[in-house]
C-alpha cells in the first residue's frame, strides 16, 4: 500500500491491506459453510458497497445458495444519515428460508434493523448478518453481526467497495480518513 491518497476533497491513509481482507473473507466463509451446512441460504447483497466483499465471499462459500441484490443508501458524504431508503427491492421468495444479509460495513446498525424488519414480514426462517467491516463502538441497535470480517474503530473508511461520495470503491485495500 502507498502513502496518502486523495479522493475528492479528502486525504486517506492505508488502513487494512488486501491480504488482511482476503484472510478475513476466507475465515467468514469457513464459518458460514460450517454453520449453514444443512441450509439452502439466500445471500442478500446490499449494493453498492458490498459488491467486492460479496464476490470474494461467495467464491469461498461452498454451500448451494441463491444470491439477490438490494440497494439501500444511508450515507451522505462521510456521515451516516441515520435513515435508510430502499432503492431497489427484494425480488426472491425468502419465505421459510435462511437469509444472509451481506454488508460492506455495519456501524450504527440502522440499515440492518430495517432490513430485518422487512425480511421478518416475509416469514423468513432465520436471518444472519455478515459484513466485511464492523464498528462495534458505533453500533446503536441490539441487532447482531453474526459473521464480522474485521472489527474497526469508529473511523471513516473507503476502498474495497466503500466510497466517499461514490469515489474510491475500486481500491483493493481499505483506507482511513487522514486527520
Amino acid at each position: 500500500m502507498s502513502n496518502l491518497i486523495s479522493i475528492g476533497d479528502k486525504q486517506f491513509k492505508p488502513f487494512i491491506s488486501q491480504q488482511q481482507l482476503e484472510i478475513a473473507v476466507k475465515n467468514v466463509a469457513e464459518i458460514i459453510n460450517r454453520d449453514l451446512a444443512t441450509e439452502f441460504p439466500v445471500f442478500l447483497v446490499v449494493l453498492n458497497g458490498s459488491f467486492m466483499f460479496a464476490a470474494d465471499l461467495l467464491r469461498n462459500v461452498s454451500l448451494p445458495c441463491e444470491v439477490c441484490f438490494i440497494k439501500i443508501k444511508s450515507y451522505e458524504g462521510t456521515t451516516s444519515t441515520g435513515t435508510t431508503t430502499e432503492l431497489i427491492g427484494l425480488t426472491a421468495d425468502v419465505s421459510n428460508r435462511t437469509v444472509v444479509i451481506v454488508e460492506d460495513i455495519v456501524d450504527t446498525g440502522v440499515t440492518i434493523k430495517k432490513l430485518k424488519e422487512q425480511l421478518n414480514s416475509r416469514n423468513v426462517k432465520q436471518i444472519k448478518v455478515t459484513s466485511a467491516l464492523y464498528k462495534p463502538t458505533a453500533h446503536k441497535t441490539d441487532d447482531v453481526v453474526d459473521y464480522p470480517g474485521i472489527k474497526i474503530p469508529d473511523e471513516f473508511v473507503i476502498g474495497y467497495g466503500l466510497d466517499y461520495n461514490e469515489l474510491g470503491r475500486n481500491l483493493k485495500e481499505i483506507y482511513v480518513l487522514a486527520k
